[in-house]
């Protein structure tokens, strides 16, 4: 029979941004010159570009055609993705292999995925 992890009886109560909306309002109203870049959430503030929108439209297009359906990517990344990071970096002096990049969905995916490299027992 599963059984739950004991562990998660010691987390604290309630959501880590709550908490963090909680404390940015405060720390505000305490100094209201203040400017307060937010690096949380990931809500965006400015319209998508157009490089990005043609983007997506062309790989939805892709999607619509048995020729050119890709289905799932590798779980790594694109292999254009991680070419086009690994020549960003190149352009900035860094010298990195397309295979060092690890492109995933979030944090979140990535803590629940662990689970895989742990045993059973």
């Amino acid at each position: 029979m599963a059984r739950i992890n004991q562990n998660y009886d010691k987390l604290a109560a309630g959501y880590l941004f709550p908490e963090i909306a909680r404390r940015t309002n405060a720390f505000l109203e305490s100094n209201p010159g203040a400017q307060v870049l937010r690096l949380g959430i990931g809500d965006t503030t400015e319209p998508i570009v157009s490089s990005v929108l043609d983007g997506l439209k062309e790989g939805v297009d892709a999607l619509g055609s048995s020729e050119s359906y890709s289905g799932y990517g590798p779980s790594e990344g694109i292999s254009p993705l991680r070419d086009g990071l690994a020549k960003l970096y190149s352009e900035r002096g860094l010298s990195l292999d397309p295979s060092e990049f690890f492109v995933s969905d979030g944090a979140k995916s990535d803590s629940a995925n662990i689970q895989g490299i742990f045993s059973d027992d």
